[in-house]
């Protein structure tokens, strides 16, 4: 028997509400049986009342669900939750953090215009502006994350974007937010912030001026490195474009993969915080090692852009920290080898602590010299650092320095 005396809505306005309570809450609804927590919907098409009630669903002019691959029950709580979370208007789940970045440059952008790209960014998102994109005739031009003037300087009559990753992968360099978003309006381009090592429990670019928040849900959204997924968040007007690229394109999120990120999304403020504090315990620890030529880590006061950091970054510091072993590659991969918990793998944002050697996994495509220009050594290695006791880590850890 179905529940017919419930709202459809648990609760119609959160709007006052705080961080903790979104996570929880926002976009949550009751269906007919009661359910407290939030249903899988596996389904690709839906049922209408009649033709006429189709033609208005499929033409827009009623709400209503069409076809999974762009409105599915599931999925919109999802993005619903996040965009209340990045103090957003409306968010739009894709099917990974590379597809998000996808849709959102397809979406704006077309052949003979330009883009600013931050030069320190994961190496698959070049491979994508600097193989793929270019087919298209879209032009990029890459700009050091930490110099406004530089970008300004770097602007063309045809620049359409400013995109760029803060805290950046691996390197942890920072954009002031706020000062680009200055850039972008003087433009009249859109900037589009990669929010995926902070998540906004950390920090909120639309608040500093973003125009566009992207994610790769895959990592901290999740946090147990179980889906992939990604997510693009900005005004209704904006999002309007990127849910027609994704409507015609296909890159969608799974319902399953959705519910899953709603479940990490419940957890999200105390999870960062975990992981910070041990990251900073961590990134503190390394730089008095003598095999440790340095850190990169915005917590640590020797990092150049420190303040900027505790600015911009309300939360904390984020949960990667990257170094250089002395030795280079021999020995930075007999580190790792040394290593017996923590996880060999180039994932980032999982419970479980994972190292990968950069210039060989997720920047191995680049060329030598654009990971110098990078500032990606041979002897870089980076941690993800997860939510193991700290003295487990630490020890793990030791082993990787006892070996160089």
């Amino acid at each position: 028997m179905s529940i017919d005396w419930l709202p459809g809505q648990l609760d119609s306005d959160l709007s006052d509400s705080e961080f903790a309570t979104l996570a929880v809450r926002a976009g949550q609804r009751r269906g007919p049986e009661g359910e407290h927590g939030e249903a899988i919907f596996t389904t690709s098409s839906y049922v209408f009342r009649d033709a006429a009630h189709a033609a208005a669903c499929f033409a827009g002019d009623e709400p209503g669900n069409v076809y999974s691959r762009y409105t599915n029950p599931t999925v919109r709580t999802f993005e619903e939750r996040l965009a209340a979370l990045e103090a957003g208007e409306k968010a739009v789940a894709t099917a990974s953090g590379m597809s998000a970045i996808m849709a959102t440059v397809m979406s704006f952008c077309s052949a003979g215009d330009h883009v600013l790209v931050s030069r320190s960014i994961f190496g698959a998102t070049v491979s994508l502006f600097d193989k793929y994109l270019a087919r298209f005739g879209i032009e990029t031009t890459y700009v050091d994350i930490d110099n406004p003037q530089a970008w300004r300087d770097a602007r063309q009559p045809n620049t359409r974007m400013l995109y760029l990753e803060s805290p950046s992968n691996p390197l942890a360099e920072l954009a002031d937010i706020a000062a680009l978003a200055e850039v972008a309006r003087e433009t009249g381009a859109l900037l589009v912030v990669d929010n995926c090592f902070c998540t906004p429990a950390l920090q909120q670019p639309l608040k500093l001026g973003a125009d566009i928040v992207i994610h790769s849900a895959t990592k901290y959204i999740d946090g147990q490195g179980r889906c992939l997924g990604g997510a693009v968040v900005g005004s209704k007007e904006l999002m309007t474009e990127v849910v027609g690229f994704l409507r015609t394109a296909g890159p969608s999120m799974s319902p399953f993969n959705a519910w899953v990120f709603l479940k990490g999304l419940e957890t999200l403020r105390l999870r960062m915080r975990a992981h910070c504090d041990s990251s900073m315990q961590l990134a503190r620890w390394l730089e008095q090692q003598p095999q440790v030529e340095k850190v990169y880590y915005a917590g640590l006061t020797t990092h150049p852009q420190h303040e900027l950091a505790c600015r911009q970054q309300p939360g904390g510091f984020g949960a990667v920290v990257s170094f250089d072993i002395k030795g280079g590659k021999e020995a930075a991969w007999r580190f790792i080898d040394a290593t017996r918990m923590i996880s060999i793998t180039a994932n980032l944002g999982d419970a479980k602590t994972t190292i990968t050697h950069p210039a060989s996994t997720t920047h191995g495509r680049l060329k030598p010299e654009e990971r110098a220009a990078m500032g990606i050594g041979d002897g870089l290695l980076r941690i993800a650092v997860g939510l193991e006791e700290l003295d487990d880590l630490r020890t793990d850890l030791q082993r990787g320095l006892d070996a160089v």
